[in-house]
């Protein structure tokens, strides 16, 4: 089985694109409404909302939800015995990483103090929603209690027709196929998916790392493979083969403590000049041969961190502060996440301190052949390439997502979006793009998942900020993004600070996604507006993905249809590089195609003014007239 990554077209998603002045096209204004003091609530908080429509809520299905755990507080501001939350992510136990996609359930920090681990009983986040997988009609949401299969054949009234009970946490998943895997990196996860939890620091019964289930039949989901890592599963990446459609391969991203050599061999702990064969500083690649998913196995663990020149293991940040008011950047000992890029034999590592970019041609054996870091960044967590691969946004979870960093006295840079341009294969810092600071004391708030939104001509990407809702910015310009949409709600209760708020927002088939923590699935529209027109709307509604993983970022091509042709025309006309006269004949030109009496003449003399306006324009302008016409002579 061979995943599916050019972007199609189907005949429903173009008549839908035709017929851009359908509701969700109609202007809505151009002025944000405040995020601020929005009601509290669990599932009637209150809510801002500009440029989207929400199509759907769908709560969490029976045996998902525990509002005891839900309504654990962190802190309560104003209590001087209370340390609050800002501070748990840095106090979590040494190797776990940093925040609430990566505390374990049951040994979180809770008001400053940090709570033992009980691997039989639930805790913080038990019954914590994580990340989306897409296929077919199916959408996959993970958790820290198993995952839910959701049919979305009618993307605006999901229904729920599947849960698997797999305990251990984060449990982000991806999916090829019918096979669906499955991140587990907690203490208490069991081969058997059992909720007892495993007892003593040894045993056989423990499970950390990735899980494969096969749910070819929703009535009977069995688990065929379970490979078991050093340092368990927080995230991974699916990664295909490059020739060979039967495999496929895993990177692992491990950020828990190196488990004992007596539960699993071979595994160790401590700094390579001391212990050469440590499992940290490498990530695990796991080859799956795809029609025998129980063979699957690690192949090889990159030292994807090694100085080249000296040879030393650790060789990027060591942890700290860069220079004198910075921020406490974590080490780079392990990735958060990778996101592969296959079609550009690229992929952008968040590894703690540092952001790097891997050649992964040979998926076996990456290698790094950039890195950067900053000061404003405290945990690089994510990344996402540009269409073109001419840039990388990474983002920082400041404070892990468990406190509160958007608030107006918390700085700009800081658990914000990071955003480098690719200049001959280095990284090079642009710009930096923060949620204005609207946030309480009550909502834990950072950068969090997103994926781009496919709107031809401009770099757009929609990505969850957890209690601060979820926000679309454009960063076309790499020095200067800007918000153009965004979702919000208050915070789950009124007199503490609770874990809630958005996983992660996803654009899939022409809707965002998005995994609320503690409220279940959410689903948008784009509404159209003077930041993005109706065309450009209806332009990004015509990509389907028949599969889509979130660490596995698909090449976008739009096809030649004249709705596309007017986004960038429309986006032409925004910036002012073409004058009057020259989008009036190129308009009509358009007009003439999309009404079936394409002149072939007109064509190329539009084509042939577009080419002649490309000099002197800046890049994004250039690159648009350049596309615009190229699409007018291919459709002639």
């Amino acid at each position: 089985m061979k995943p599916i990554f050019r972007s199609m077209v189907s005949m429903a998603a173009l008549g839908a694109a035709l017929a851009a002045c359908s509701p969700a096209a109609e202007e809505t204004t151009e002025t944000p409404p405040s995020r601020a003091d929005l009601a509290p609530g669990l599932f009637d908080a209150g809510t801002a909302i500009w440029n989207l429509e929400l199509t759907a809520s769908v709560p969490p299905p029976d045996g998902f939800f525990d509002l005891d755990t839900v309504m654990i507080p962190l802190g309560i501001p104003g209590d001087p015995d209370d340390d609050h939350a800002d501070d748990a992510a840095e106090d979590l136990p040494e190797g776990n990483g940093q925040g609430a996609d990566t505390a374990d359930a049951n040994g979180a920090d809770v008001g400053g103090e940090e709570v033992e681990e009980d691997d039989s009983g639930p805790g913080l986040l038990s019954f914590a929603n994580s990340d989306l997988a897409f296929t077919g009609d199916r959408v996959i949401m993970g958790g820290f209690h198993g995952f839910n299969v959701y049919d979305a054949a009618n993307p605006d009234a999901p229904d729920h027709i599947l849960s698997v009970v797999c305990p251990g946490g984060q449990g982000d998943v991806t999916v090829h196929g019918d096979l669906v895997f499955f991140a587990t990196e907690q203490n208490r996860g069991r081969l058997d998916c059992g909720n007892g939890g495993v007892e003593g620091d040894s045993s056989p019964e423990r499970f950390l790392g990735v899980r494969i289930f096969d749910i070819s039949d929703l009535n009977a989901p069995r688990q065929v493979a379970a490979v078991q890592t050093c340092r368990g599963s927080h995230t991974h990446t699916l990664v295909p083969h490059p020739t060979d459609d039967s495999i496929a391969y895993i990177y692992v991203q491990g950020t828990s403590s190196p488990r004992p050599d007596s539960e699993l061999a071979g595994c160790s702990g401590g700094e390579p000049d001391e212990n050469p064969d440590t499992a940290l500083y490498s990530i695990d690649v796991i080859e799956v041969p795809l029609d025998a998913p129980e063979q699957a196995a690690i192949v090889s663990r990159p030292r994807i961190f090694t100085d080249y020149e000296t040879g030393e293991i650790a060789g990027l940040w060591a942890g700290g502060a860069m220079e004198d008011g910075a921020q406490a950047t974590a080490s780079t000992v392990a990735c958060h996440d990778i996101t592969v890029y296959p079609e550009m034999g690229l992929a952008g590592g968040a590894c703690g301190g540092n952001g790097i970019l891997l050649d992964i041609t040979d998926p076996v054996n990456p290698r790094r052949i950039s890195d950067l870091a900053d000061p404003n960044m405290a945990y690089w967590h994510s990344a996402t390439f540009s269409n073109d691969a001419s840039k990388v946004l990474f983002t920082d979870e400041w404070g892990g997502g468990l406190g509160a960093r958007c608030r107006a006295e918390d700085p700009q840079n800081w658990g914000a979006n990071l955003i480098a341009d690719i200049v001959d294969g280095e990284m090079e810092l642009r710009g930096f793009f923060k949620i204005p600071g609207e946030q309480s004391d009550i909502e834990n708030c950072v950068a969090h998942n997103g994926t781009l939104v496919p709107v031809p001509g401009r770099d757009i990407m929609v990505q969850g900020w957890y209690s601060g809702g979820l926000s679309i910015i454009d960063f076309t310009d790499s020095e200067n993004p800007f918000e153009i949409a965004f979702f919000d709600r208050g915070p789950l209760g009124p007199d503490a600070l609770r874990v809630g708020g958005y996983w992660a927002a996803y654009w899939h088939n022409g809707r965002v996604w998005a995994p609320e923590i503690a409220r279940g699935l959410d689903v948008f529209r784009l509404q159209a507006s003077d930041l993005l027109t109706a065309n450009e709307v209806a332009a990004a509604e015509l990509i389907r993905f028949d599969e889509a993983n979130t660490q596995t970022q698909l090449h976008i091509t739009w096809p030649d249809v004249p709705v596309v042709a007017h986004a960038y025309l429309d986006q032409l006309a925004r910036s002012g590089a073409l004058d009057d006269a020259g989008l009036a004949e190129v308009r009509s030109v358009i007009e003439a195609w999309e009404s079936g009496a394409a002149d072939t003449a007109a064509m190329a003399a539009a084509a042939e003014r577009l080419d002649a306006a490309t000099d002197g324009q800046a890049a994004a302008d250039g690159h648009r007239m350049a596309e615009l016409s190229a699409m007018l002579i291919r459709a002639r």
